[in-house]
């Protein structure tokens, strides 16, 4: 049935994977300890940087992005597009922004294709955004839909030019799993420390697939300032089998970074990770917080 719904080659790659009795199933090594918070100075100083929790109409995912900023020492604040469009609020006045994900538009006008949209047909939220990009003391994050935003911005990024775009995933559905990534070598100031972790996370996406021009992913794998994420199987493989690669993107890619690393995408949502409880599994040993609240402390330090 799922064959003759779906997409039928991720059909007979999921069925194998049932087959496959030796499989270990989801597990957690993170390179590095989380018990240490390497922004403990920075937060004991008192100050909490302002980071814009950025959305758009449709956008669900603010809530728990901001808990995962808050957690880790910023200054949470709701900031709608309306916001910056009518001047109510600029980017200037922030450390850092993270676009959300969720559905901006519905999704009708393609993957975060409207959200970028509204900022490059707008001559002063097209200033605002570059001039952010350019700034040495600040960082963005997009996650799921704005990850799909900010990838339709490259050309307002510094060396972003070969980002991909983000299309349908090969299986025809909608995926929301839990599956295993591995932290990458690269620039990217909020991975700092965590290469070659491997860590369960949560995916949401119906256009997660990361479609590379010819001349793009020919440099991805040598380009540490770029790949920054990637699915691996339960063995700790890099992939393109389905479900392991819930999009089918290829190389398993699924994080970049640029501007030197200030500037990171991903289609997994790590906000809704950061906390043990909300793990459907983690390790016994684990507690109040699982690994990925490093992600958001990684950039308390950087905006220290």
């Amino acid at each position: 049935m799922q064959g003759l719904r779906d997409n039928p080659q991720c059909a007979l790659e999921e069925y194998a994977r049932l087959r496959d009795l030796s499989d270990p199933g989801l597990s957690a090594s993170p390179a590095f300890d989380p018990e240490h918070n390497p922004a403990t100075k920075a937060i004991l100083s008192g100050k909490r940087p302002r980071i814009a929790i950025l959305r758009e109409q449709g956008v669900n995912g603010q809530m728990e992005m901001a808990a995962a900023f808050d957690r880790a020492g910023f200054a949470a604040v709701d900031v709608t597009m309306s916001d910056l469009a009518e001047r109510r609020h600029d980017l200037a006045e922030f450390s850092g922004f993270v676009a959300c994900g969720g559905f901006s538009f519905g999704d009708v006008l393609g993957a975060g294709q409207g959200w970028a949209k509204s900022i490059l047909f707008q001559g002063h939220l097209r200033d605002m955004f570059e001039a952010f990009f350019h700034r040495d003391n600040a960082f963005a994050l997009g996650v799921c839909n704005g990850c799909q935003m900010m990838a339709a911005l490259k050309d307002l990024i510094p060396g972003a030019q070969h980002w991909p775009k983000f299309a349908n995933n090969h299986s025809g559905q909608f995926e929301s799993r839990v599956v295993m990534v591995e932290v990458l070598e690269s620039e990217s100031v909020l991975f700092e420390g965590m290469t070659g972790s491997r860590l369960p996370v949560v995916v949401a996406h119906g256009e997660g697939r990361a479609v590379f021009s010819g001349s793009d992913i020919a440099l991805m794998p040598d380009d540490v300032a770029q790949a920054s994420l990637r699915f691996v199987d339960n063995y700790g493989n890099a992939t393109d089998q389905y479900p392991f690669n819930p999009n089918g993107s290829d190389h398993g890619i699924t994080g970049l970074s640029a501007a030197r690393g200030r500037v990171t995408i991903m289609m997994p949502h790590p906000e809704r990770n950061f906390r043990t409880v909300t793990n459907s599994w983690h390790p016994s040993d684990w507690g109040e917080h699982g690994p990925w609240l490093r992600l958001f402390q990684n950039a308390r330090e950087f905006v220290s």
